[in-house]
Protein backbone atom coordinates (compact mmCIF):
# COMPACT_ATOMS: atom_id res chain seq x y z
CA UNK A 1 0.00 0.00 0.00
CA UNK A 2 1.68 3.43 -1.01
CA UNK A 3 2.13 6.36 1.32
CA UNK A 4 -1.54 8.07 1.96
CA UNK A 5 -0.48 12.25 0.47
CA UNK A 6 -1.89 13.46 4.05
CA UNK A 7 0.12 11.11 6.15
CA UNK A 8 3.44 12.30 3.84
CA UNK A 9 2.68 15.75 3.97
CA UNK A 10 1.66 15.61 8.15
CA UNK A 11 5.09 13.49 8.43
CA UNK A 12 7.13 16.17 6.20
CA UNK A 13 5.29 19.12 7.88
CA UNK A 14 6.56 17.59 11.59
CA UNK A 15 9.96 17.18 10.76
CA UNK A 16 10.37 20.97 9.41
CA UNK A 17 8.71 21.76 12.76
CA UNK A 18 11.73 19.65 14.66
CA UNK A 19 14.20 21.97 12.40
CA UNK A 20 12.91 25.08 13.26
CA UNK A 21 12.64 24.29 16.96
CA UNK A 22 16.13 23.26 16.94
CA UNK A 23 16.93 26.15 15.43
CA UNK A 24 16.12 28.00 18.37
CA UNK A 25 19.12 25.98 20.35
CA UNK A 26 21.25 28.92 20.28
CA UNK A 27 25.43 28.69 20.93
CA UNK A 28 25.64 29.19 24.89
CA UNK A 29 27.88 32.18 23.48
CA UNK A 30 24.82 33.57 22.07
CA UNK A 31 23.00 33.57 25.14
CA UNK A 32 24.26 33.43 28.93
CA UNK A 33 25.73 36.63 30.57
CA UNK A 34 28.38 36.16 32.73
CA UNK A 35 31.14 37.88 34.65
CA UNK A 36 34.84 37.09 32.52
CA UNK A 37 36.35 35.74 35.73
CA UNK A 38 32.88 33.30 35.95
CA UNK A 39 32.99 32.26 32.52
CA UNK A 40 34.64 28.65 31.57
CA UNK A 41 37.77 28.26 30.46
CA UNK A 42 38.56 28.28 26.58
CA UNK A 43 39.20 24.76 26.74
CA UNK A 44 36.12 23.74 28.23
CA UNK A 45 33.64 26.07 26.64
CA UNK A 46 35.13 25.11 22.67
CA UNK A 47 34.41 21.50 23.82
CA UNK A 48 30.89 21.92 24.37
CA UNK A 49 29.82 23.85 22.03
CA UNK A 50 31.88 21.53 19.19
CA UNK A 51 29.54 18.79 20.61
CA UNK A 52 26.44 20.93 20.83
CA UNK A 53 27.15 21.45 17.63
CA UNK A 54 27.99 18.74 16.15
CA UNK A 55 25.01 16.86 17.57
CA UNK A 56 22.56 19.56 15.83
CA UNK A 57 24.27 19.33 12.58
CA UNK A 58 23.69 15.65 12.42
CA UNK A 59 20.27 15.79 13.17
CA UNK A 60 20.08 18.34 10.33
CA UNK A 61 21.53 15.96 8.32
CA UNK A 62 19.00 13.31 9.40
CA UNK A 63 16.12 15.19 8.80
CA UNK A 64 17.02 16.65 5.62
CA UNK A 65 17.85 12.73 4.89
CA UNK A 66 14.48 11.75 5.80
CA UNK A 67 12.65 14.63 3.84
CA UNK A 68 14.62 13.69 0.44
CA UNK A 69 13.15 10.19 1.53
CA UNK A 70 9.65 10.91 2.11
CA UNK A 71 9.76 12.17 -1.51
CA UNK A 72 11.57 9.15 -3.24
CA UNK A 73 9.68 6.60 -5.00
CA UNK A 74 11.12 4.43 -2.30
CA UNK A 75 9.02 6.80 0.24
CA UNK A 76 6.00 6.98 -1.65
CA UNK A 77 5.67 3.11 -1.62
CA UNK A 78 5.72 2.66 2.35
CA UNK A 79 2.71 1.94 4.36
CA UNK A 80 1.92 4.63 6.76
CA UNK A 81 3.28 2.64 9.88
CA UNK A 82 6.56 2.10 8.23
CA UNK A 83 6.98 6.06 7.59
CA UNK A 84 5.72 7.33 10.60
CA UNK A 85 8.64 4.70 12.61
CA UNK A 86 11.06 6.26 10.82
CA UNK A 87 9.96 9.84 11.86
CA UNK A 88 9.80 8.66 15.35
CA UNK A 89 13.23 7.63 15.62
CA UNK A 90 13.97 10.65 14.12
CA UNK A 91 12.09 12.60 16.83
CA UNK A 92 13.81 10.11 19.37
CA UNK A 93 17.39 11.98 18.40
CA UNK A 94 16.13 14.78 18.63
CA UNK A 95 15.24 14.87 21.96
CA UNK A 96 18.51 13.88 22.48
CA UNK A 97 20.17 16.42 21.16
CA UNK A 98 18.01 18.68 23.76
CA UNK A 99 18.97 16.71 26.62
CA UNK A 100 22.77 17.48 25.78
CA UNK A 101 22.16 20.80 25.55
CA UNK A 102 19.85 20.62 29.23
CA UNK A 103 22.92 19.24 30.60
CA UNK A 104 25.41 21.96 30.09
CA UNK A 105 22.75 24.27 30.29
CA UNK A 106 22.34 23.93 34.03
CA UNK A 107 26.24 24.11 34.50
CA UNK A 108 26.22 27.24 32.60
CA UNK A 109 23.04 29.29 33.47
CA UNK A 110 24.52 29.02 37.18
CA UNK A 111 27.96 30.97 35.88
CA UNK A 112 25.50 34.30 35.54
CA UNK A 113 24.52 34.39 39.19
CA UNK A 114 26.00 36.70 41.56
CA UNK A 115 29.31 35.91 42.65
CA UNK A 116 28.25 32.22 43.08
CA UNK A 117 29.57 32.41 39.38
CA UNK A 118 32.66 33.36 40.11
CA UNK A 119 32.96 30.89 42.87
CA UNK A 120 32.34 28.42 40.79
CA UNK A 121 34.83 29.03 38.65
CA UNK A 122 37.10 29.01 41.27
CA UNK A 123 36.17 25.50 41.94
CA UNK A 124 36.79 24.36 38.02
CA UNK A 125 40.76 25.56 39.29
CA UNK A 126 40.60 23.80 42.51
CA UNK A 127 39.52 20.92 40.75
CA UNK A 128 41.74 20.75 38.04
CA UNK A 129 44.82 20.86 40.22
CA UNK A 130 43.93 18.03 42.75
CA UNK A 131 42.99 16.15 39.60
CA UNK A 132 46.51 17.22 38.12
CA UNK A 133 49.12 14.39 39.11
CA UNK A 134 52.56 14.70 38.26
CA UNK A 135 54.74 12.70 36.39
CA UNK A 136 52.94 12.82 33.05
CA UNK A 137 50.14 9.72 33.28
CA UNK A 138 47.32 10.72 31.89
CA UNK A 139 46.70 13.81 29.95
CA UNK A 140 43.47 15.83 32.43
CA UNK A 141 40.46 16.84 30.76
CA UNK A 142 38.22 19.82 31.57
CA UNK A 143 36.86 20.01 34.80
CA UNK A 144 33.28 22.14 35.31
CA UNK A 145 31.56 22.42 38.70
CA UNK A 146 28.15 23.65 39.64
CA UNK A 147 25.81 23.86 42.38
CA UNK A 148 22.55 21.96 42.93
CA UNK A 149 20.26 20.40 45.62
CA UNK A 150 20.87 17.55 48.26
CA UNK A 151 23.95 16.74 50.34
CA UNK A 152 26.23 14.32 47.89
CA UNK A 153 28.23 15.36 45.06
CA UNK A 154 28.10 13.63 41.64
CA UNK A 155 30.29 13.58 38.57
CA UNK A 156 29.70 12.87 34.92
CA UNK A 157 33.46 11.85 33.82
CA UNK A 158 34.83 12.68 30.75
CA UNK A 159 34.88 10.69 27.79
CA UNK A 160 32.26 8.64 28.98
CA UNK A 161 28.84 8.16 26.45
CA UNK A 162 26.54 11.29 26.51
CA UNK A 163 22.61 10.89 26.61
CA UNK A 164 21.66 9.78 22.65
CA UNK A 165 25.09 9.44 22.06
CA UNK A 166 28.68 10.99 21.89
CA UNK A 167 31.33 11.26 24.33
CA UNK A 168 31.64 14.04 27.10
CA UNK A 169 34.12 16.42 26.42
CA UNK A 170 34.53 17.37 29.83
CA UNK A 171 34.15 16.31 33.68
CA UNK A 172 30.44 17.91 35.32
CA UNK A 173 31.00 17.86 38.51
CA UNK A 174 27.65 18.64 40.73
CA UNK A 175 28.48 20.02 43.93
CA UNK A 176 25.98 20.37 47.13
CA UNK A 177 24.76 23.83 47.38
CA UNK A 178 24.39 23.54 50.99
CA UNK A 179 28.46 23.00 51.03
CA UNK A 180 28.91 26.51 49.70
CA UNK A 181 31.86 27.85 51.07
CA UNK A 182 33.69 25.54 54.11
CA UNK A 183 36.16 23.07 54.15
CA UNK A 184 33.86 20.59 53.20
CA UNK A 185 33.50 21.39 49.51
CA UNK A 186 36.87 19.92 49.16
CA UNK A 187 36.01 16.78 50.80
CA UNK A 188 33.19 16.57 48.06
CA UNK A 189 34.89 18.19 45.21
CA UNK A 190 38.12 16.05 45.56
CA UNK A 191 36.15 12.79 46.09
CA UNK A 192 34.27 13.62 42.54
CA UNK A 193 37.54 14.50 41.14
CA UNK A 194 39.21 10.89 42.45
CA UNK A 195 36.68 9.12 40.16
CA UNK A 196 38.15 10.91 37.43
CA UNK A 197 41.24 9.84 38.31
CA UNK A 198 40.71 6.16 38.71
CA UNK A 199 38.73 6.34 35.33
CA UNK A 200 42.13 7.55 34.12
CA UNK A 201 44.67 5.29 35.80
CA UNK A 202 41.86 2.39 35.18
CA UNK A 203 42.65 1.94 38.88
CA UNK A 204 39.53 0.07 39.95
CA UNK A 205 39.86 -2.68 36.51
CA UNK A 206 43.47 -3.02 37.68
CA UNK A 207 42.53 -3.57 41.59
CA UNK A 208 39.86 -5.95 41.17
CA UNK A 209 42.06 -9.04 40.31
CA UNK A 210 44.07 -8.18 43.30
CA UNK A 211 41.23 -8.21 45.62
CA UNK A 212 39.73 -11.56 44.32
CA UNK A 213 43.28 -13.05 44.78
CA UNK A 214 42.58 -12.07 48.44
CA UNK A 215 39.41 -14.03 48.16
CA UNK A 216 40.70 -17.41 47.22
CA UNK A 217 43.11 -17.50 49.90
CA UNK A 218 41.63 -15.34 52.88
CA UNK A 219 39.42 -18.29 55.28
CA UNK A 220 37.63 -16.17 57.42
CA UNK A 221 38.07 -12.96 56.34
CA UNK A 222 36.68 -13.84 52.70
CA UNK A 223 33.74 -11.67 53.28
CA UNK A 224 36.13 -8.88 53.95
CA UNK A 225 37.29 -8.50 50.80
CA UNK A 226 34.41 -9.39 49.00
CA UNK A 227 33.00 -6.25 49.95
CA UNK A 228 35.98 -4.21 49.90
CA UNK A 229 36.04 -5.27 46.07
CA UNK A 230 32.36 -4.61 45.60
CA UNK A 231 32.92 -0.83 47.25
CA UNK A 232 36.56 -0.19 45.77
CA UNK A 233 35.46 2.89 43.52
CA UNK A 234 34.06 4.92 45.99
CA UNK A 235 36.79 3.27 48.50
CA UNK A 236 39.15 4.82 45.81
CA UNK A 237 37.63 7.79 45.59
CA UNK A 238 37.71 8.46 49.20
CA UNK A 239 41.34 7.35 48.73
CA UNK A 240 42.45 10.28 46.67
CA UNK A 241 40.31 12.84 48.29
CA UNK A 242 42.13 12.28 51.90
CA UNK A 243 45.66 12.33 49.49
CA UNK A 244 44.46 15.97 48.52
CA UNK A 245 42.85 17.53 51.38
CA UNK A 246 44.03 15.46 54.65
CA UNK A 247 41.93 15.83 57.67
CA UNK A 248 39.11 18.02 55.56
CA UNK A 249 38.39 15.43 53.36
CA UNK A 250 37.00 12.89 56.51
CA UNK A 251 35.30 16.10 58.58
CA UNK A 252 33.91 16.36 55.10
CA UNK A 253 32.47 12.63 54.76
CA UNK A 254 31.37 12.74 58.74
CA UNK A 255 29.43 15.50 57.84
CA UNK A 256 27.92 14.15 54.82
CA UNK A 257 27.26 10.54 56.03
CA UNK A 258 26.41 11.70 59.39
CA UNK A 259 22.69 10.46 59.68
CA UNK A 260 20.14 8.64 61.74
CA UNK A 261 21.35 5.06 63.24
CA UNK A 262 19.53 2.96 60.80
CA UNK A 263 21.15 4.44 57.61
CA UNK A 264 24.68 4.31 59.30
CA UNK A 265 24.92 0.79 60.06
CA UNK A 266 22.93 -0.28 57.00
CA UNK A 267 25.20 -2.46 54.81
CA UNK A 268 24.19 -3.26 51.22
CA UNK A 269 26.15 -5.92 49.06
CA UNK A 270 24.00 -4.09 46.26
CA UNK A 271 25.43 -0.19 46.77
CA UNK A 272 28.67 0.39 45.59
CA UNK A 273 28.98 2.92 48.60
CA UNK A 274 30.21 0.93 52.14
CA UNK A 275 28.27 1.74 55.23
CA UNK A 276 28.66 4.95 56.15
CA UNK A 277 29.95 3.71 59.85
CA UNK A 278 32.79 1.82 57.85
CA UNK A 279 33.06 4.70 55.07
CA UNK A 280 34.42 7.07 57.67
CA UNK A 281 36.57 4.17 59.47
CA UNK A 282 38.15 3.24 56.22
CA UNK A 283 38.84 7.50 55.66
CA UNK A 284 40.75 7.48 59.22
CA UNK A 285 42.80 4.86 58.21
CA UNK A 286 43.80 5.85 54.57
CA UNK A 287 44.90 9.38 56.15
CA UNK A 288 47.01 7.11 59.19
CA UNK A 289 48.58 5.56 56.22
CA UNK A 290 49.12 8.35 54.17
CA UNK A 291 49.74 11.26 57.22
CA UNK A 292 50.96 9.63 60.44
CA UNK A 293 49.50 11.49 63.56
CA UNK A 294 47.10 11.07 66.13
CA UNK A 295 44.95 12.75 64.98
CA UNK A 296 43.03 10.32 63.36
CA UNK A 297 42.78 8.40 66.60
CA UNK A 298 40.94 11.40 67.59
CA UNK A 299 38.59 11.77 64.63
CA UNK A 300 37.66 8.07 64.58
CA UNK A 301 37.08 8.35 68.43
CA UNK A 302 34.52 11.27 68.31
CA UNK A 303 33.12 9.02 65.21
CA UNK A 304 32.74 5.89 67.49
CA UNK A 305 31.26 8.38 70.16
CA UNK A 306 27.93 9.58 67.51
CA UNK A 307 27.09 5.66 66.51
CA UNK A 308 28.41 3.44 68.87
CA UNK A 309 28.29 -0.38 68.38
CA UNK A 310 25.81 -1.13 71.38
CA UNK A 311 22.53 -1.97 71.03
CA UNK A 312 22.98 -2.94 67.36
CA UNK A 313 21.68 -6.74 66.17
CA UNK A 314 24.59 -9.18 67.19
CA UNK A 315 24.99 -10.62 63.74
CA UNK A 316 25.33 -6.94 62.05
CA UNK A 317 27.35 -5.88 64.98
CA UNK A 318 30.08 -8.66 64.37
CA UNK A 319 30.11 -8.01 60.72
CA UNK A 320 31.22 -4.39 61.27
CA UNK A 321 33.28 -5.13 63.98
CA UNK A 322 35.08 -7.74 61.41
CA UNK A 323 35.14 -5.35 58.79
CA UNK A 324 36.96 -2.69 60.56
CA UNK A 325 39.74 -5.01 62.13
CA UNK A 326 40.33 -6.09 58.97
CA UNK A 327 40.79 -2.53 57.75
CA UNK A 328 44.49 -1.72 58.18
CA UNK A 329 45.30 -5.45 56.10
CA UNK A 330 43.23 -3.64 53.24
CA UNK A 331 44.11 -0.09 53.22
CA UNK A 332 48.04 -1.87 53.07
CA UNK A 333 47.11 -3.48 49.48
CA UNK A 334 45.63 -0.38 48.55
CA UNK A 335 48.44 2.24 48.91
CA UNK A 336 50.61 -0.10 47.79
CA UNK A 337 49.18 -1.11 44.78
CA UNK A 338 51.24 -0.44 41.66
CA UNK A 339 49.06 -0.74 38.50
CA UNK A 340 50.59 -0.71 35.07
CA UNK A 341 49.47 3.19 34.40
CA UNK A 342 51.69 4.51 37.11
CA UNK A 343 54.43 2.50 35.38
CA UNK A 344 55.71 0.38 38.75
CA UNK A 345 55.03 3.02 41.33
CA UNK A 346 52.33 2.59 43.90
CA UNK A 347 49.48 5.11 44.34
CA UNK A 348 51.35 5.88 48.14
CA UNK A 349 54.52 6.84 45.83
CA UNK A 350 52.65 8.94 43.50
CA UNK A 351 51.05 11.87 45.71
CA UNK A 352 52.20 14.56 46.91
CA UNK A 353 52.62 13.68 50.30
CA UNK A 354 55.60 15.28 51.88
CA UNK A 355 53.71 18.88 51.88
CA UNK A 356 50.36 17.84 53.14
CA UNK A 357 51.97 15.80 56.47
CA UNK A 358 49.53 17.53 59.29
CA UNK A 359 53.09 18.92 60.49
CA UNK A 360 53.89 20.52 57.45
CA UNK A 361 50.15 22.03 57.04
CA UNK A 362 50.58 23.85 60.68
CA UNK A 363 53.41 25.44 59.93
CA UNK A 364 52.38 26.74 56.40
CA UNK A 365 48.92 27.89 58.53
CA UNK A 366 51.20 30.32 60.73
CA UNK A 367 53.11 31.54 57.66
CA UNK A 368 50.00 32.71 55.65
CA UNK A 369 48.75 34.26 58.26
CA UNK A 370 51.49 36.86 58.40
CA UNK A 371 51.97 36.77 54.90
CA UNK A 372 48.76 35.74 53.39
CA UNK A 373 50.21 36.80 50.02
CA UNK A 374 51.39 33.22 49.79
CA UNK A 375 48.75 31.62 50.68
CA UNK A 376 46.99 33.06 47.22
CA UNK A 377 50.30 31.92 44.88
CA UNK A 378 49.87 28.09 46.60
CA UNK A 379 48.15 25.35 44.57
CA UNK A 380 44.23 25.46 45.48
CA UNK A 381 44.19 21.51 46.93
CA UNK A 382 46.74 22.31 49.04
CA UNK A 383 45.45 25.73 50.38
CA UNK A 384 42.04 23.40 50.67
CA UNK A 385 44.46 20.62 53.01
CA UNK A 386 46.11 23.70 55.12
CA UNK A 387 42.63 25.24 55.94
CA UNK A 388 41.01 21.92 56.41
CA UNK A 389 44.02 21.15 58.99
CA UNK A 390 43.41 24.70 60.75
CA UNK A 391 39.67 24.07 61.23
CA UNK A 392 40.53 20.64 62.83
CA UNK A 393 42.72 22.30 64.96
CA UNK A 394 40.79 24.79 65.91
CA UNK A 395 42.96 27.33 64.75
CA UNK A 396 40.30 28.97 62.33
CA UNK A 397 36.71 29.51 63.02
CA UNK A 398 33.83 28.80 60.78
CA UNK A 399 33.05 32.59 59.51
CA UNK A 400 36.52 33.02 59.05
CA UNK A 401 37.07 30.16 56.67
CA UNK A 402 34.26 31.01 54.75
CA UNK A 403 35.07 34.29 54.15
CA UNK A 404 38.75 33.47 53.01
CA UNK A 405 37.41 30.78 51.05
CA UNK A 406 35.31 32.94 49.43
CA UNK A 407 38.12 35.44 48.74
CA UNK A 408 40.40 32.62 47.46
CA UNK A 409 37.88 31.15 44.99
CA UNK A 410 37.33 34.39 43.39
CA UNK A 411 41.09 35.24 43.08
CA UNK A 412 41.66 31.18 41.19
CA UNK A 413 38.68 32.43 39.29
CA UNK A 414 40.10 35.97 38.36
CA UNK A 415 43.67 34.89 38.04
CA UNK A 416 42.45 31.79 35.71
CA UNK A 417 40.32 34.66 33.69
CA UNK A 418 43.60 36.86 33.60
CA UNK A 419 46.44 33.70 32.76
CA UNK A 420 43.40 32.98 29.35
CA UNK A 421 43.95 36.63 28.79
CA UNK A 422 48.08 37.00 28.66
CA UNK A 423 48.23 34.19 26.69
CA UNK A 424 46.25 35.12 23.81
CA UNK A 425 47.23 39.09 24.27
CA UNK A 426 50.92 37.71 23.78
CA UNK A 427 50.37 35.85 20.37
CA UNK A 428 49.89 37.75 16.78
CA UNK A 429 46.47 38.83 16.34
CA UNK A 430 46.38 36.92 13.28
CA UNK A 431 47.26 33.66 15.12
CA UNK A 432 44.69 34.17 17.63
CA UNK A 433 41.55 34.80 15.10
CA UNK A 434 42.61 32.16 13.13
CA UNK A 435 42.81 29.61 16.28
CA UNK A 436 39.66 30.98 17.17
CA UNK A 437 38.07 30.76 13.62
CA UNK A 438 39.27 27.05 13.33
CA UNK A 439 38.21 25.92 16.68
CA UNK A 440 34.50 27.54 16.41
CA UNK A 441 34.40 26.13 13.07
CA UNK A 442 31.40 23.73 13.47
CA UNK A 443 29.74 26.25 15.77
CA UNK A 444 30.04 28.70 12.64
CA UNK A 445 28.56 26.22 10.24
CA UNK A 446 25.91 25.49 12.42
CA UNK A 447 24.80 29.23 13.02
CA UNK A 448 24.35 29.75 9.60
CA UNK A 449 22.37 27.04 9.31
CA UNK A 450 19.89 28.67 11.46
CA UNK A 451 20.93 28.20 15.24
Amino acid sequence: MALPGPTALFLEQETRALLTRLGRVKSFALQETMLPAASLLPESQTAIERVLAQGRSELRRRAADFLQWLKSPEGKGVTAEDAHRRFIFLRLQFNAVLNKFDLFNDVITQRSENETGVWLSGLDVASADALHLPGGYYQSPPVICYLDRGVGAAIRRARTRLPGGGVNPVAVIRVPRERMIGNGIASSLFHEVGHQAAALLDLVNSLRPALREQQGMAGPAQTAWQLWERWISEIVADFWSVARAGVASTLGLMSVVGLPRPFVFRVDTEDPHPAPWIRVKLSCAIGRALYPHPQWDRVEAQWNSYYPLAGLESKKAELLRKLDAHIPTFINLLANHRPQTLRGRSLKEVMLLDERQPSRLKILYQTWRRDPAQMYRAPPSLVFAVIGQARADSQLTPEEESTVLGKLLTHWALRSTLDVSAVCALRPVSQTVLQKTVSYKPMLMSLGSGG
